[in-house]
């Protein structure tokens, strides 16, 4: 499968909260590197997306632009937003613009990173300065 195809299918998947289809873009032992919850594996990157981005936030919207794939390496910018449904930040919509950075394997993804500013998005949730810098 072709990078943009691939990254479409992963990002769509993540937003319909479909864990599995996800874990599906990934080699066997594929690493995704998230901004926000850390490192996961495997098939710890289903629990990732069905217990902590569904648990955290609904409506997701997640639009790549300019994909781009040379040699082992993929590259794509994207807008990723959702509502919150974190308890002081209740339905407060979030918004990040970022770039996945992703190394390929045999039509799938072994490592999936991402540069993102996270700053816009937990400002519109309501987050106070002091957090960040935790980001």
């Amino acid at each position: 499968m072709d990078f943009e195809s691939l990254i479409k299918k992963m990002t769509r998947a993540a937003v319909q909260g479909n864990g599995s289809t996800v874990v599906d873009c990934f080699t066997v032992d594929g690493v995704y590197h998230d901004v926000f919850y850390g490192d996961f594996t495997g098939r710890n990157i289903a629990r990732m997306i069905e217990d902590y981005f569904h648990r955290d936030g609904k409506n997701f919207r997640w639009d790549i632009f300019d994909p781009v794939e040379q040699r082992n390496k993929g590259y794509a910018r994207y807008v990723f937003s959702y509502d919150s449904r974190l308890k002081n930040s209740q339905n407060k919509r979030a918004i990040f613009e970022g770039v996945a950075i992703c190394t390929l394997s045999n039509g799938k993804i072994s490592d999936y990173r991402e540069i993102a500013t996270a700053t816009t998005g937990l400002a519109l949730m309501g987050f106070p300065p002091p957090r960040f810098l935790n980001s």
